[in-house]
């Protein structure tokens, strides 16, 4: 299976059903990053439970009488996650519909996918009917990056890549960073589910909490300096890869700046809160591609 997903039969004749659903699958990937960067606002600003009923609001599709910014927030927080609900039915539904044009692997993966937001889901009503608990949160950033991520490899496993074999051991490098990236993000989402670094300031509590996440940045970022590094002195590296290294290391600044700046200013600017979130996403996402593109890379060198 592994083979499969990596040799890719349908880069030297794409057919119709897989260019529709590679272009599918890149608009869910935007949209997810969208619905991520809408709910760290939500959370930002206490809109958490600004529609108190789920899976309506006020008992309506459109609470027209009581919008106002944190309504709205939360309401189209969750009109983002009902189209991608509806976007990952259809992959799947194509999915297995087209299986015979298309790799082996790319129905169950789109099953998996389906199913991961159909968890998502659940979590996200978990969320408000739970009061806001702080490990729903937490499972529901988390299983959202999860099924970011997913995207990404099937994506990313579908494009036209033309390896020049030069990857080596630099996709187990990005592995090992998108997992301590990952990591990261779900302790970040600890710390914002309880209001730890407000706790910690405040009334000394909850420091431990924070001070995971900002030992978590350690190993997040030597491994991800490592990639850029490695890849930056390979030069016979495939400039897609290249790329994606040097966009790796932008983010990793961009999220160590944002990081910074937030802990300075304790989260009161809340557009800087809602950027380390994003950025955050964008380094994992950045880190999956130039994985799954290092993999085909080596497995061209092998087919050589």
């Amino acid at each position: 299976m592994a083979n499969s997903v990596l040799h890719n039969p349908l880069i030297s004749s794409e057919s119709k059903p897989a260019s529709s659903i590679r272009r599918l699958v890149w608009k869910l990937c935007a949209a997810t990053l969208l619905l991520m960067a809408i709910g760290s606002a939500t959370r930002v600003m206490n809109a958490g439970l600004a529609c108190p009923d789920w899976p309506l609001c006020y008992g309506k599709l459109v609470p027209v009488a009581q919008m106002n910014l944190q309504v709205f927030l939360e309401w189209f927080h969750r009109l983002d996650a009902s189209l991608i609900g509806f976007g990952s039915i259809a992959l799947m539904g194509l999915s297995w519909w087209h299986r015979k044009e298309l790799p082996g692997w790319l129905p169950w993966a789109s099953t998996f996918a389906l199913g991961l937001i159909v968890f998502q889901g659940v979590l996200g009503g978990l969320t408000v009917t739970e009061l806001l608990r702080f490990d729903i949160v937490t499972a529901h950033l988390g299983s959202a990056l999860l099924y970011f991520c997913t995207l990404l490899v099937i994506g990313c496993a579908m494009m036209p890549y033309k390896g020049t074999g030069a990857a080596g051991k630099l996709p187990w490098v990005a592995a090992t960073a998108a997992i301590f990236v990952y990591l990261q993000s779900l302790l970040g989402g600890l710390v914002a589910s309880q209001w730890a670094l407000h706790q910690c300031f405040g009334v000394a509590q909850l420091c431990t909490v924070m001070n995971s996440h900002i030992a978590g940045v350690v190993p997040a970022t030597l491994a991800t300096l490592t990639l850029v590094v490695m890849a930056w002195r390979r030069s016979a590296l495939e400039p897609a890869l290249r790329k994606l290294a040097i966009l790796a290391g932008v983010f990793l600044v961009a999220q160590i700046a944002l990081g910074v700046t937030t802990f300075w200013l304790h989260l009161q600017v809340e557009l800087l809160t809602v950027s380390h979130q994003a950025v955050g996403a964008a380094l994992l996402g950045t880190l999956v591609a130039f994985t799954v593109l290092g993999l085909r890379d080596r497995q061209a060198q092998l087919v050589k």
